[in-house]
């Protein structure tokens, strides 16, 4: 099965960001495949992300490099995409 990537573009102080981290971390177990990583914005790294993937609410998901959302997330959908990209795999 493929690596799935799933980066987390978090704003510190962020509600939203902390959310999905926690249920992030809640769900880990039942997705080996996937490689998790958090950039905060104020980092190099995480202004070169808003700029290329355009994010002007936080947490910015991106997943296999393509941005799935921003400003929130809703769980059933991210879980559905997870399993959409472990199928192709």
């Amino acid at each position: 099965m493929d690596k799935i990537t799933v980066q987390e573009l978090s704003s510190p102080g962020c509600v939203h960001c902390a959310e999905f981290e926690k249920f992030w971390h809640s769900i880990e177990k039942d997705w080996p495949n996937v490689e998790y990583k958090k950039t905060d914005i104020t980092t190099p790294e995480g202004e070169g992300l808003i700029h290329k993937y355009m994010i002007f609410a936080s947490p910015g998901i991106i997943v296999n490099g393509e941005l799935f959302s921003t400003g929130g997330f809703h769980k059933g959908k991210f879980v559905e995409k997870l399993k959409e990209l472990s199928l192709k795999s």
